[in-house]
């Protein structure tokens, strides 16, 4: 069986409160596109697994596929092993949610093809174990989203025909570094009543808060952002904890990036 995990971009952020737990609450909304891993798995006689694409760092266990197959195997100890091949296109620290798409398709692809019986509720909730932004991509349609990223409400967001170009410097952002200098404090103004405003506006109201911090970081990621602007972009923003930056264009734009920089274009459709 053969899947292709698709990306997510971050129409805002902000960062609400600190949890007692460690973790943080926050708003967002969440948005699919279609840049893509692709994810094969097959029977075997014993567990197998193979990237190819972008390199991954560290062993195999570490890995999230990995840990998915694991996590499926202990509450479903007859299911059979597999022999499981990613190829890596969608950037990795990047704030895309590569890693997190690859284990809600893995669990989702798994469920259907060995009749695990499992409904889109437990899926999500085995999917949080895996990452806060895993059940996101059960749903993979525009969502407002709360608490870690968990709780979803699809919302009616149509950018059909607009151009989103995403812009990935080669620069990993480790999300704690990302969190250094955040305030979390509530937004007067929900994103979700935001969002409804016209494009254009956007840039004066929709504000990624980890920017603040990840540009005083990295002020090569906040000159992506100007570059989007300058370039003719209705909107730009770093989406996630970064550092990919993306623009909403109207048309295909002019771009004169560093070529060690990963672009991408997408048509929404």
């Amino acid at each position: 069986m053969i899947v292709f995990p698709n990306c997510k971009i971050n129409l805002g952020l902000h960062i609400t409160r600190k949890r007692a737990d460690g973790y943080h609450d926050l708003e967002t909304i969440f948005f699919p596109l279609q840049v893509n891993d692709a994810l094969e798995f097959i029977p075997s006689t014993e567990f197998s697994f193979q990237t190819t694409g972008l390199s991954i760092n560290g062993n195999r266990e570490e890995n999230i596929c990995f840990k998915t197959y694991q996590l499926l195997q202990k509450r479903f100890p007859h299911l059979p092993p597999i022999s499981l091949h990613l190829h890596k296109a969608i950037p990795m620290g990047a704030g895309l949610g590569g890693g997190s798409s690859d284990a809600a398709f893995l669990l989702t692809s798994m469920n259907s093809f060995f009749g695990l019986g499992l409904s889109v509720d437990e899926l999500i909730k085995i999917s949080l174990e895996l990452g806060s932004d895993c059940p996101f991509f059960m749903v993979n349609k525009p969502c407002y989203a709360t608490g870690r990223g968990e709780i979803l409400e699809p919302i009616d967001l149509d950018l059909s025909g607009y151009h989103i170009v995403l812009v990935y410097p080669d620069i990993e952002i480790k999300t704690a570094a990302a969190f250094e200098g955040i305030n979390p404090q509530p937004s007067p103004v929900s994103i979700r009543e935001k969002i409804k405003m016209p494009i254009s506006s956007w840039e004066e109201w929709i504000v990624n808060d980890f920017e603040k911090t990840v540009f005083r970081q990295f002020p090569e990621i906040e000159n992506i952002r100007k570059s989007l602007y300058d370039a003719g972009a209705l909107y730009a923003s770093m989406t996630g904890s970064g550092s990919t930056c993306y623009g909403i264009f109207e048309s295909v734009p002019a771009l004169n990036f560093p070529i060690t920089y990963r672009v991408f274009k997408v048509q929404v459709k």
